[in-house]
């Protein structure tokens, strides 16, 4: 696609330019804010040092450069932005505007953003306003690595402030080159950040391999004492001719799999053939609706329409939605996540339109699963909290290494915060190549490895790391031994559903989606357990007639339990449960026993041994104790 060029005269903005022009996007235009009045502004987003620099940009790109004057403050400081007069991001929305509007062309603004949400939301903001794309190479990369990919690529930029411990007015004009030796020492005795993503230091950068005919030269420094230990240089620079000999190297891409996934991609055994293609024929049930509050949390289950054409359907289901929620003093931006099921995937642009307007202006959308099964047309389930503030979780809309960038309305995750522990919904995840946003057409043993590692990427990041309950849906039973081979060398616990189903979102054949949690004590047990802090009105010992269980327990005395459970007895699932909590069947329809609780229809179902099962049921059961 061709983009818009974001800098400001440091080494970010540059070398993500470097990786967009990498990936074989076009470079049209450059755009710089600068302070209006002073050499340097204190704003949470934008670096100002050096900007009377940036005009000789364009004679080095031979491309436009477009500017605007930073008039607005840092006035709203949430971590996700939203329109708000007089704040600098409406400066950067007046920028873009002005350079699409002279190129219509433009789809995505290269961001050098590494680490920071804050950067990140914003320029997304204004991208999502606008129709564009952010890209954004150097999201979440490891910054030993990344600046030492920026050292060995040509790029010469040079420190042009500093403000952190370890670093001096001496280190003032020094390379990058230079002076990361001594970044990383710093980094080891007192953290500070190799990229300098603390504010540690700036750059501006005189050369660059794409720079086509010229690079700048510094003529002359001056250093300034902005405050106590914070020094930067006033520079001039002049263009001089740069010798092109040969056509720059293009960066290469990260490899798409870390080595744990890579190692666990390459352990799996082959596909069992013998399973392949067994299906069962087609059968659909309409499930009764099932509303389930809970203290912390309200359920909504099996929202279905009989309207006569999609569309009209999708909005029927949502009006539903609404007045349950209403009903219940609870709005669209309370819901944590959301299952979509489709009859016919070719339906989900449709479904997917009116989705988008429901959850319009709504900066952090609910988590969403959405499979192609055996339902009658569409049917919806939700999780919704009960007023949790604040709301958190991640809605990356940036295209990145780091994971597929989310182009529908969701979120990869939402987190609910308790006194005593975190729960995070995790979108499901197929196996996209994150850099181009195509679907993998490598192996099965591959794609289940990617998929898996996008949805571990997202639970890390945002900081609830274990893994409550799973579920793999697979479009091939012989997938089954692969997946179970993922599973295992990354997890080996019980808690994982692996079932069957007709389609995945863009014809892939795994997807993962599940709940993690954080910050509690975490038991898991494939048996009933002795603790005094089990859930008081849900005896365990009432899952001893399963044939497989898993237990995760969750804050500091049980608050909250997940339980994931397999038999092929129905006489089982009818007796064994008294407890008042949310329950989610798995099976196929003619399975199916009516019980209270949400109903996902599949065609198989396994547990993480990779033993078939009629029914798989997940629990989630509240416990409210008195101190």
């Amino acid at each position: 696609m061709k983009f818009i060029g974001l800098i400001s005269g440091g080494k970010d903005s540059f070398f993500n330019i470097y990786h967009c022009i990498s990936q074989g996007h076009e470079l049209v235009a450059l755009g710089n804010l600068y302070p209006e009045k002073s050499d340097e502004i204190d704003s949470f987003m934008f670096q100002t040092v050096g900007h009377d620099v940036i005009e000789y940009y364009s004679q080095c790109l031979d491309v436009p450069l477009y500017r605007q004057p930073i008039l607005g403050k840092s006035t709203n400081q949430n971590l996700e932005y939203s329109v708000t007069e007089n704040d600098e991001i409406e400066d950067l929305y007046k920028l873009l505007s002005k350079i699409v509007d002279a190129h219509p062309e433009i789809e995505g603004v290269s961001c050098g953003a590494i680490l920071s949400h804050y950067q990140r939301t914003r320029v997304e903001n204004v991208c999502d306003r606008l129709g564009l794309t952010s890209l954004t190479y150097l999201w979440q990369r490891n910054q030993y690595d990344l600046m030492k990919e920026m050292c060995e690529s040509g790029l010469d930029a040079r420190i042009i402030k500093v403000a952190a411990i370890g670093l001096t007015k001496n280190h003032l004009g020094k390379s990058i080159s230079e002076l990361f030796p001594t970044l990383v020492k710093l980094n080891q005795m007192y953290e500070v950040h190799i990229c300098g993503e603390g504010g540690e230091f700036e750059t501006i950068v005189l050369d660059c391999p794409f720079f086509k005919k010229k690079k700048l030269v510094i003529t002359q420094q001056d250093i300034v004492e902005h405050s106590s230990d914070v020094f930067y240089l006033r520079i001039k620079v002049e263009l001089a001719d740069k010798n092109v000999t040969s056509d720059y190297k293009p960066l290469e891409s990260l490899p798409l799999l870390e080595d744990e996934f890579q190692d666990i991609a390459d352990s799996c055994p082959k596909a069992d053939i013998s399973l392949s293609g067994l299906s069962i024929d087609s059968q659909r049930i309409v499930p009764k609706i099932d509303v389930t509050p809970r203290e912390t949390t309200l359920y909504i289950s099996n929202l279905t329409s009989m309207k006569s054409t999609i569309e009209d359907q999708t909005k029927d289901i949502f009006q539903q939605l609404d007045k349950l929620l209403g009903d219940h003093n609870l709005t669209v931006n309370d819901i944590q996540h959301i299952t979509l099921l489709l009859s016919d995937m070719s339906n989900f642009a449709k479904v997917n339109k009116f989705y988008g307007t429901f959850f319009k202006d709504i900066y952090l959308p609910p988590s969403r699963i959405c499979i192609e099964t055996e339902v009658e047309s569409i049917q919806l389930s939700c999780i919704v909290l009960k007023h949790i503030q604040p709301k958190t979780g991640i809605h990356i809309r940036s295209r990145s290494y780091w994971g597929p960038q989310n182009i529908g309305p969701y979120s990869q995750s939402i987190v609910n915060t308790q006194s005593s522990y975190k729960t995070a919904t995790l979108s499901g995840q197929i196996p996209l190549i994150p850099a181009t946003m195509d679907i993998s057409n490598k192996s099965i043993a591959f794609d289940s490895a990617l998929s898996l590692q996008h949805l571990v990427r997202v639970k890390n990041l945002v900081n609830v790391k274990q893994l409550a309950s799973v579920v793999c849906f697979i479009t091939d039973e012989s997938y089954v031994p692969i997946v179970r081979s993922c599973w295992t060398d990354l997890e080996n616990k019980g808690n994982l559903v692996i079932v069957t189903v007709r389609g995945l979102p863009r014809g892939a054949k795994v997807e993962w989606g599940g709940l993690s949690f954080e910050d509690i004590t975490g038991i898991y047990d494939d048996f009933a357990s002795d603790s005094e802090d089990e859930p008081d009105d849900d005896s365990v010992s009432q899952f001893d007639n399963f044939d497989e269980s898993c237990i995760c327990q969750v804050g500091k005395k049980g608050e909250f339990s997940v339980v994931t459970l397999f038999t092929s007895d129905s006489d089982v699932i009818k007796s064994s449960f008294t407890f008042k909590g949310y329950r989610q069947l798995l099976c196929h329809p003619k399975d199916y026993i009516e019980i209270k609780g949400d109903y996902l229809p599949v065609n198989t179902v396994y547990d993480h041994k990779g033993k078939n099962h009629k029914y798989a049921v997940i629990l989630k059961i509240e416990v409210h104790r008195k101190n």
